[in-house]
């Protein structure tokens, strides 16, 4: 779970985003945006959703993705680590926060339909 502090630096960093809210989940928290999760927290560590429009520049600064390990196996998520530079340039912090969201809605999945009721008509 993330420590008060880090959480509220975090609602400050993705204030001017809009619309931004964190959600405790798993041991964590998921942080969304119109109801899209766009990136996570796992112990005190801040994670944006990548693909390969920005995989590239988390690499470049030498980040990592998210690994879980659950029944024995290890699992990499779509998320990668946070520059530890962005927590001090809120206006670079921004555009990364951004790409994510957008990295989440193109990857949106559909919803599902929901089945409607046939009668039958003899």
């Amino acid at each position: 779970m993330a420590d008060e502090s880090f959480t509220a630096l975090l609602d400050e960093l993705f204030e001017p985003l809009g619309g931004v809210r964190q959600k405790k989940m798993f041991g964590g928290v998921g942080i969304f945006k119109d109801d899209l999760m766009f990136a996570l927290v796992a112990d005190d560590l801040l994670y944006l959703k990548v693909d390969d429009t920005n995989q590239a520049a988390f690499e470049a600064e030498g980040c990592g993705p998210f690994v879980y390990n659950a029944r024995g196996r290890s699992t990499t998520m779509g998320y990668w680590q946070v520059p530890e530079r962005l927590y001090d340039e809120p206006d670079a912090f921004r555009g990364w926060a951004e790409t994510a969201f957008a990295v989440a809605v193109r990857n949106r999945k559909p919803a599902k339909a929901k089945r409607r009721k046939t009668t039958s008509k003899t």
